[in-house]
Parts: C-alpha cells; sequence; structure tokens
C-alpha cells in the first residue's frame, strides 16, 4: 500500500529557509540563512542522545519532518519551526512518487 499522508498530520507551520550571501550596505556581503517558504508538516521525535560538550551536558534531538513535495529542498536548506531551528540531515522521497517527502532532521542550538 506505500506511505499515506493524511492532511490532519500537517497541523505544524514550519519556514523552510536556504543559504546564501545577502550584501551587508556597506559594500560586503554577510553568509545567512533566508526564509524561502512556509509549509505545513507534520514533525515526529526519532531519537535523543545526551553527551558532553566543552565540559557541559548537550543534548542532540533528532526528528522526522514530513511535508508535501518541494521540488528545490536540499540538505544545505535549514528549518525553522517557533523557536527551534532544524538541520537537514538527509531527504526521503517516499514510493519516488513526488508527493511528500520525509526530511530527517538534527535539532540545533
Amino acid at each position: 500500500m506505500g506511505v499515506v499522508l493524511r492532511i490532519g498530520d500537517l497541523r505544524h507551520k514550519i519556514e523552510l529557509q536556504f543559504f546564501t550571501s545577502v550584501a551587508d550596505g556597506m559594500g560586503g556581503t554577510t553568509d545567512t540563512f533566508v526564509k524561502r517558504d512556509y509549509v505545513r508538516a507534520a514533525i515526529w521525535p526519532v531519537s535523543a542522545k545526551e553527551m558532553i560538550q566543552a565540559g557541559a551536558p548537550t543534548m542532540t534531538v533528532t526528528h522526522r519532518i514530513r511535508i508535501r513535495y518541494y521540488e528545490d529542498l536540499t540538505p544545505a536548506w535549514r528549518i525553522l519551526f517557533g523557536t527551534r531551528y532544524f538541520s537537514i540531515e538527509s531527504i526521503i522521497n517516499p514510493n519516488e512518487k513526488n508527493q511528500m517527502q520525509d526530511l530527517m532532521c538534527k535539532e540545533v542550538q
């Protein structure tokens, strides 16, 4: 049967952002993420890992984020959900039907 995309699953609004260089107004550029689009998404936590980094405990949480198929999306983009950012680790196109995408993400600070 395959993977089913139900409209009720897409209850979260996320912002897709891409990395680019923008003029800084002083003749130079600044590398930054820029909003590309808002899309509806389903978000599921997948795992969490605690580790010590720079002498302090930190938590890495990974999520699966499902959206409708978005043609230009690449792993170089990131996701903003509320005040939380997610880096895209990989993009899965279930059944290769270009109907939806599962984004395997890592929450970043």
